[in-house]
């Protein structure tokens, strides 16, 4: 990753003055014979994305083929699944010099969506409550966590002084099953997106004058235990709540997620091999 990231940086500040140029006005660059996607430094990028997108598709080759299976666990291959997702499009686009048109536009255009969309999937995936060891938890399990994480938060210091039942307000059962499932995924974001607002509230709330400052507002975490542990526990319980409340939404966005998914990459697969093809039959 770090190697990833140091190699986008170099290119970006590197190649910064080439790549702002027109079309017309890149070949008088001295940097033209580098950075264009046949040149020296462009095609060992193409050359690296291909590789990397080869890796990019070992997650769901896992699935079928039973030795991978064995190596590692599916957390850890879904987190390195999403890092080659989002370092292989920017290795590309530099590949590209930032030109995109014919073929391998086209190619370009579907590697962003399934890149976009893979973001959409881990969101879902991780809105679906599972053990440790992969395996997706019940709506009885899930309850008994709940009632533990409320008598462990009514434990607390101030636990009985603040009534947290505002930061974890969620629409009725029956309201949510009304939902369509476009909406239903616009609400879960929009709570995700509001609850360290919310948090950072629940904290300002709890410390003192010269604790608020120090934590700029309740932005930063304080140095008090007590008040990081309400504030800890309210998190992870209003996450809980929203999780078995859009369970079932969840799971049907993900199998939709999944159908549209699949063939996006699919085509991204049959496109960047014609594009391939075609670079070695011209002698790139």
């Amino acid at each position: 990753m770090a190697a990833a990231a140091t190699l986008i940086l170099y290119l970006a500040i590197s190649g910064f003055s080439y790549y702002i140029l027109s079309p017309e006005q890149r070949p008088f660059s001295p940097l033209h014979e580098r950075l264009r996607p046949s040149g020296t430094v462009g095609l060992k990028l193409g050359i690296g994305s291909a590789c990397l997108f080869g890796m990019l598709m070992l997650y769901p080759l896992r699935k079928r083929w039973r030795w991978l299976s064995t190596i590692g666990s599916t957390r850890r291959w879904l987190n390195f699944h999403i890092l080659l997702g989002i370092t292989t499009p920017i290795i590309v686009t530099f590949h590209t010099s930032f030109k995109w048109h014919g073929l391998a536009g086209l190619a370009y255009w579907i590697m962003i969506s399934v890149a976009a969309s893979g973001l959409v999937g881990r969101y879902l995936y991780a809105r679906i409550p599972r053990s440790r060891n992969a395996v997706k938890l019940s709506m009885e399990e899930l309850a008994e966590q709940s009632a533990a994480l409320a008598a462990a938060l009514a434990a607390q210091p101030y636990g009985t002084r603040i009534d947290f039942t505002p930061l974890m307000e969620l629409p009725s059962a029956e309201r949510v099953q009304s939902m369509g499932l476009g909406r239903a995924l616009w609400t879960m974001l929009r709570m995700d997106a509001a609850r360290p607002f919310q948090m950072t509230r629940l904290r300002r709330r709890l410390l003192g004058r010269s604790q608020r400052v120090r934590s700029l507002g309740g932005l930063l975490a304080s140095h008090d235990p007590a008040v990081e542990a309400i504030v800890n526990s309210v998190a992870k319980q209003a996450r809980l709540r929203t999780a078995m409340a859009f369970l079932d939404r969840t799971e049907r966005v993900f199998h939709m997620w999944h159908v549209i998914h699949r063939p996006f990459s699919i085509s991204f697969v049959a496109l960047i091999l014609i594009h391939i093809a075609v670079a070695v039959s011209v002698g790139f």
